[in-house]
Protein backbone atom coordinates (compact mmCIF):
# COMPACT_ATOMS: atom_id res chain seq x y z
CA UNK A 1 0.00 0.00 0.00
CA UNK A 2 1.10 3.59 -1.04
CA UNK A 3 1.07 5.83 1.93
CA UNK A 4 -0.27 9.42 2.09
CA UNK A 5 1.57 12.09 3.36
CA UNK A 6 -0.05 14.71 5.41
CA UNK A 7 1.28 18.38 5.72
CA UNK A 8 1.36 19.06 9.27
CA UNK A 9 2.12 22.15 8.79
CA UNK A 10 -0.89 23.14 6.47
CA UNK A 11 -3.10 24.61 8.93
CA UNK A 12 -7.11 23.01 9.02
CA UNK A 13 -10.03 25.38 8.75
CA UNK A 14 -11.04 25.62 12.22
CA UNK A 15 -13.98 27.08 13.34
CA UNK A 16 -13.91 30.35 15.56
CA UNK A 17 -16.10 31.39 18.14
CA UNK A 18 -18.19 33.64 15.73
CA UNK A 19 -18.70 30.47 13.49
CA UNK A 20 -16.91 30.44 9.88
CA UNK A 21 -14.64 32.46 8.05
CA UNK A 22 -16.87 35.11 6.01
CA UNK A 23 -16.58 34.86 2.18
CA UNK A 24 -15.59 37.91 0.47
CA UNK A 25 -17.78 37.16 -2.77
CA UNK A 26 -16.39 40.04 -5.09
CA UNK A 27 -19.40 40.49 -7.92
CA UNK A 28 -18.36 39.72 -11.89
CA UNK A 29 -18.11 42.97 -13.53
CA UNK A 30 -19.95 43.39 -16.60
CA UNK A 31 -18.55 45.77 -19.12
CA UNK A 32 -20.10 44.82 -22.49
CA UNK A 33 -24.00 45.33 -20.44
CA UNK A 34 -22.98 48.89 -19.18
CA UNK A 35 -21.47 49.86 -23.02
CA UNK A 36 -24.86 48.67 -24.80
CA UNK A 37 -27.12 50.37 -22.44
CA UNK A 38 -25.21 53.55 -22.86
CA UNK A 39 -25.26 53.09 -26.43
CA UNK A 40 -28.57 52.16 -27.02
CA UNK A 41 -29.58 55.00 -24.65
CA UNK A 42 -27.72 57.97 -27.34
CA UNK A 43 -29.23 56.07 -30.09
CA UNK A 44 -32.84 56.37 -28.73
CA UNK A 45 -31.85 59.88 -27.92
CA UNK A 46 -30.66 60.92 -31.19
CA UNK A 47 -33.43 59.57 -32.75
CA UNK A 48 -35.89 61.10 -30.61
CA UNK A 49 -34.33 64.66 -31.17
CA UNK A 50 -34.14 63.79 -34.88
CA UNK A 51 -38.03 62.94 -35.25
CA UNK A 52 -38.61 66.12 -32.79
CA UNK A 53 -36.30 68.64 -34.95
CA UNK A 54 -37.40 67.07 -38.46
CA UNK A 55 -40.31 69.32 -40.20
CA UNK A 56 -41.02 66.27 -42.33
CA UNK A 57 -42.76 64.88 -39.53
CA UNK A 58 -44.94 68.54 -39.14
CA UNK A 59 -46.30 67.75 -35.55
CA UNK A 60 -48.57 70.61 -35.49
CA UNK A 61 -50.45 69.03 -38.73
CA UNK A 62 -50.42 66.18 -36.03
CA UNK A 63 -51.53 67.70 -32.72
CA UNK A 64 -54.34 69.32 -35.26
CA UNK A 65 -56.04 66.10 -36.36
CA UNK A 66 -55.07 63.51 -33.67
CA UNK A 67 -58.24 64.14 -31.70
CA UNK A 68 -60.16 65.33 -35.00
CA UNK A 69 -63.77 64.32 -35.08
CA UNK A 70 -63.42 62.44 -38.09
CA UNK A 71 -60.57 60.38 -36.78
CA UNK A 72 -62.06 59.79 -33.58
CA UNK A 73 -65.30 59.04 -35.25
CA UNK A 74 -63.02 56.37 -37.27
CA UNK A 75 -61.45 54.61 -34.67
CA UNK A 76 -64.99 53.91 -33.38
CA UNK A 77 -66.19 52.54 -36.18
CA UNK A 78 -62.74 50.70 -36.27
CA UNK A 79 -63.88 49.22 -32.79
CA UNK A 80 -67.22 48.21 -34.41
CA UNK A 81 -65.36 46.06 -36.93
CA UNK A 82 -63.23 44.50 -34.45
CA UNK A 83 -65.68 43.50 -31.83
CA UNK A 84 -68.30 42.44 -34.79
CA UNK A 85 -65.90 40.39 -36.59
CA UNK A 86 -64.88 38.43 -33.48
CA UNK A 87 -68.09 37.57 -32.36
CA UNK A 88 -68.81 36.29 -35.82
CA UNK A 89 -64.93 34.27 -35.79
CA UNK A 90 -65.18 32.59 -32.08
CA UNK A 91 -68.99 31.41 -32.95
CA UNK A 92 -68.10 29.91 -36.30
CA UNK A 93 -64.66 28.68 -34.81
CA UNK A 94 -66.13 26.94 -32.28
CA UNK A 95 -68.79 25.13 -34.79
CA UNK A 96 -65.98 24.37 -37.17
CA UNK A 97 -63.41 22.64 -34.33
CA UNK A 98 -66.52 20.73 -32.93
CA UNK A 99 -67.65 19.28 -36.77
CA UNK A 100 -63.69 18.77 -37.12
CA UNK A 101 -63.44 16.47 -34.04
CA UNK A 102 -67.09 14.98 -34.96
CA UNK A 103 -67.30 11.35 -36.12
CA UNK A 104 -69.27 12.30 -38.86
CA UNK A 105 -66.82 12.32 -41.97
CA UNK A 106 -69.14 14.42 -43.68
CA UNK A 107 -68.99 17.26 -40.77
CA UNK A 108 -65.18 17.05 -40.63
CA UNK A 109 -64.94 17.00 -44.56
CA UNK A 110 -66.98 20.23 -44.80
CA UNK A 111 -65.06 21.40 -41.88
CA UNK A 112 -61.37 20.91 -43.11
CA UNK A 113 -62.26 22.25 -46.39
CA UNK A 114 -63.20 25.71 -45.15
CA UNK A 115 -60.09 25.56 -43.23
CA UNK A 116 -58.24 24.69 -46.18
CA UNK A 117 -59.83 27.42 -47.92
CA UNK A 118 -59.57 30.52 -45.79
CA UNK A 119 -56.78 29.85 -44.46
CA UNK A 120 -55.01 28.99 -47.51
CA UNK A 121 -56.09 32.23 -49.23
CA UNK A 122 -54.95 35.82 -48.64
CA UNK A 123 -57.35 37.91 -46.87
CA UNK A 124 -56.88 40.46 -48.76
CA UNK A 125 -58.15 38.54 -51.65
CA UNK A 126 -61.22 37.63 -49.46
CA UNK A 127 -62.15 41.13 -48.53
CA UNK A 128 -61.86 41.70 -52.49
CA UNK A 129 -64.16 39.54 -53.68
CA UNK A 130 -65.98 40.29 -50.61
CA UNK A 131 -66.46 43.67 -52.15
CA UNK A 132 -67.64 41.98 -55.78
CA UNK A 133 -70.37 40.28 -54.14
CA UNK A 134 -73.25 42.35 -55.38
CA UNK A 135 -71.58 41.78 -59.00
CA UNK A 136 -71.51 38.69 -58.14
CA UNK A 137 -74.63 37.97 -57.01
CA UNK A 138 -76.80 40.63 -58.45
CA UNK A 139 -79.96 39.37 -56.60
CA UNK A 140 -81.07 37.34 -53.52
CA UNK A 141 -84.16 35.16 -54.21
CA UNK A 142 -85.94 33.92 -51.58
CA UNK A 143 -88.15 30.94 -51.89
CA UNK A 144 -88.47 27.15 -52.63
CA UNK A 145 -85.32 25.59 -54.37
CA UNK A 146 -86.20 24.70 -58.23
CA UNK A 147 -90.07 26.02 -56.72
CA UNK A 148 -91.84 29.75 -56.80
CA UNK A 149 -89.66 32.82 -55.67
CA UNK A 150 -91.70 34.14 -52.62
CA UNK A 151 -90.19 37.73 -53.32
CA UNK A 152 -86.50 39.02 -54.67
CA UNK A 153 -84.26 41.93 -53.34
CA UNK A 154 -80.80 43.06 -54.92
CA UNK A 155 -77.92 42.55 -53.17
CA UNK A 156 -76.89 46.49 -52.64
CA UNK A 157 -79.59 46.56 -51.00
CA UNK A 158 -79.77 43.63 -48.52
CA UNK A 159 -76.49 44.20 -47.30
CA UNK A 160 -73.91 46.86 -46.68
CA UNK A 161 -70.15 47.20 -47.49
CA UNK A 162 -69.94 47.49 -43.56
CA UNK A 163 -71.43 44.03 -43.10
CA UNK A 164 -69.62 42.73 -46.12
CA UNK A 165 -66.23 43.72 -44.41
CA UNK A 166 -67.23 42.48 -41.21
CA UNK A 167 -68.18 38.97 -42.44
CA UNK A 168 -64.91 39.13 -44.47
CA UNK A 169 -62.86 39.77 -41.82
CA UNK A 170 -64.89 36.95 -39.49
CA UNK A 171 -64.89 34.17 -41.56
CA UNK A 172 -61.72 34.60 -42.12
CA UNK A 173 -60.63 34.81 -38.75
CA UNK A 174 -63.11 31.83 -37.97
CA UNK A 175 -60.75 29.06 -39.35
CA UNK A 176 -57.64 30.30 -37.48
CA UNK A 177 -60.08 30.01 -34.15
CA UNK A 178 -61.49 26.61 -35.24
CA UNK A 179 -57.06 25.68 -35.02
CA UNK A 180 -57.32 27.56 -31.54
CA UNK A 181 -60.32 25.94 -30.22
CA UNK A 182 -59.82 22.11 -31.74
CA UNK A 183 -56.16 22.50 -29.86
CA UNK A 184 -57.96 23.45 -26.44
CA UNK A 185 -60.69 20.45 -26.48
CA UNK A 186 -57.74 17.68 -27.32
CA UNK A 187 -56.34 19.20 -24.47
CA UNK A 188 -58.82 17.67 -22.40
CA UNK A 189 -57.76 14.65 -20.77
CA UNK A 190 -59.62 11.86 -22.63
CA UNK A 191 -60.20 9.81 -19.56
CA UNK A 192 -62.95 12.08 -18.93
CA UNK A 193 -64.52 11.99 -21.91
CA UNK A 194 -64.28 7.98 -21.59
CA UNK A 195 -65.86 8.60 -18.30
CA UNK A 196 -68.78 10.42 -19.58
CA UNK A 197 -69.29 7.57 -22.40
CA UNK A 198 -69.77 5.43 -20.30
CA UNK A 199 -72.55 7.32 -18.02
CA UNK A 200 -74.45 7.87 -21.40
CA UNK A 201 -73.94 10.78 -22.32
CA UNK A 202 -73.77 11.70 -26.15
CA UNK A 203 -71.44 13.20 -27.81
CA UNK A 204 -72.74 16.40 -28.02
CA UNK A 205 -73.58 16.29 -24.21
CA UNK A 206 -70.20 15.58 -23.74
CA UNK A 207 -68.89 18.14 -25.89
CA UNK A 208 -71.23 20.60 -24.21
CA UNK A 209 -70.75 20.11 -20.42
CA UNK A 210 -67.55 18.43 -20.21
CA UNK A 211 -64.97 19.30 -22.86
CA UNK A 212 -65.82 22.41 -23.93
CA UNK A 213 -65.90 24.02 -19.84
CA UNK A 214 -62.61 22.63 -19.57
CA UNK A 215 -60.98 23.84 -22.66
CA UNK A 216 -61.80 27.52 -22.18
CA UNK A 217 -58.55 27.64 -19.72
CA UNK A 218 -56.00 26.94 -22.95
CA UNK A 219 -58.84 28.47 -25.86
CA UNK A 220 -58.78 32.53 -23.75
CA UNK A 221 -55.44 33.56 -23.75
CA UNK A 222 -54.65 33.06 -27.67
CA UNK A 223 -58.05 34.45 -28.49
CA UNK A 224 -56.69 37.68 -26.70
CA UNK A 225 -54.08 37.62 -29.55
CA UNK A 226 -56.45 37.45 -32.17
CA UNK A 227 -58.07 40.13 -31.26
CA UNK A 228 -55.24 42.25 -31.69
CA UNK A 229 -54.35 40.98 -34.40
CA UNK A 230 -57.77 41.72 -35.83
CA UNK A 231 -57.75 45.31 -34.53
CA UNK A 232 -54.99 45.60 -36.67
CA UNK A 233 -56.50 43.66 -39.90
CA UNK A 234 -59.50 46.17 -39.90
CA UNK A 235 -56.92 48.48 -41.76
CA UNK A 236 -57.43 46.15 -44.71
CA UNK A 237 -60.93 46.66 -45.42
CA UNK A 238 -60.24 49.57 -48.24
CA UNK A 239 -60.63 46.49 -50.18
CA UNK A 240 -64.42 46.15 -49.85
CA UNK A 241 -64.25 49.01 -50.56
CA UNK A 242 -65.20 50.64 -46.60
CA UNK A 243 -63.57 53.97 -46.39
CA UNK A 244 -64.95 54.68 -42.62
CA UNK A 245 -62.52 52.71 -40.35
CA UNK A 246 -59.37 54.45 -38.99
CA UNK A 247 -56.10 54.00 -41.14
CA UNK A 248 -58.26 54.63 -44.67
CA UNK A 249 -60.03 57.77 -42.91
CA UNK A 250 -56.53 59.11 -42.11
CA UNK A 251 -55.38 58.18 -45.54
CA UNK A 252 -58.24 60.33 -46.96
CA UNK A 253 -57.53 63.38 -44.88
CA UNK A 254 -53.75 63.32 -45.94
CA UNK A 255 -54.73 63.41 -49.62
CA UNK A 256 -56.56 66.03 -48.73
CA UNK A 257 -53.64 68.18 -47.24
CA UNK A 258 -50.87 66.58 -48.78
CA UNK A 259 -49.96 65.50 -45.38
CA UNK A 260 -49.51 61.65 -45.55
CA UNK A 261 -46.14 61.20 -42.49
CA UNK A 262 -48.60 62.96 -39.66
CA UNK A 263 -52.02 61.42 -40.82
CA UNK A 264 -49.74 58.14 -39.97
CA UNK A 265 -48.44 58.88 -36.77
CA UNK A 266 -52.31 59.87 -35.90
CA UNK A 267 -53.67 56.29 -36.89
CA UNK A 268 -50.92 54.50 -35.66
CA UNK A 269 -51.18 56.05 -32.39
CA UNK A 270 -54.56 55.70 -31.86
CA UNK A 271 -53.86 51.93 -33.05
CA UNK A 272 -51.14 52.09 -30.14
CA UNK A 273 -53.64 53.01 -27.83
CA UNK A 274 -56.15 50.47 -28.00
CA UNK A 275 -53.88 48.09 -28.22
CA UNK A 276 -52.33 48.39 -25.42
CA UNK A 277 -56.00 48.49 -24.06
CA UNK A 278 -56.44 45.64 -25.57
CA UNK A 279 -53.05 44.28 -23.81
CA UNK A 280 -53.84 45.12 -20.53
CA UNK A 281 -57.23 43.01 -20.60
CA UNK A 282 -55.40 40.00 -22.09
CA UNK A 283 -53.21 40.44 -19.53
CA UNK A 284 -55.58 39.91 -16.51
CA UNK A 285 -57.75 37.22 -18.48
CA UNK A 286 -54.45 34.99 -18.77
CA UNK A 287 -53.87 35.71 -15.29
CA UNK A 288 -56.96 34.79 -14.21
CA UNK A 289 -57.70 31.12 -16.44
CA UNK A 290 -54.17 30.18 -15.37
CA UNK A 291 -55.39 29.81 -11.87
CA UNK A 292 -54.99 26.16 -10.68
CA UNK A 293 -52.33 25.31 -13.73
CA UNK A 294 -49.34 23.40 -11.85
CA UNK A 295 -46.37 25.04 -12.65
CA UNK A 296 -43.31 23.56 -13.16
CA UNK A 297 -40.95 23.69 -9.81
CA UNK A 298 -44.08 24.54 -8.08
CA UNK A 299 -43.62 21.02 -6.44
CA UNK A 300 -42.40 21.33 -2.77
Amino acid sequence: MSAVNVDAASPAPVAGAGGPHRIDAIPLRHPGRWTAAVVLIIAVALFLYGAATNPAYSWDYYAKYIFDQRISKAATVTLELTVLSMILAILVGVLMAVMRLSPNAVLRGVSWTYLWIFRGTPVYVQLVLWGLFATIYKSIRVGIPFGPTFFTITSADAISVFWLAVIGLGLNEAAYMAEIVRAGIISVNHGQIEAATALGLTWWQTMRHITLPQAMRIIIPPTGNEVISMLKTTSLVTAVPFTMDLYTRSRDISAETFTPIPLLLVASTWYLAFTSVLMVGQYFLEKHFAKGLRRAGAHG
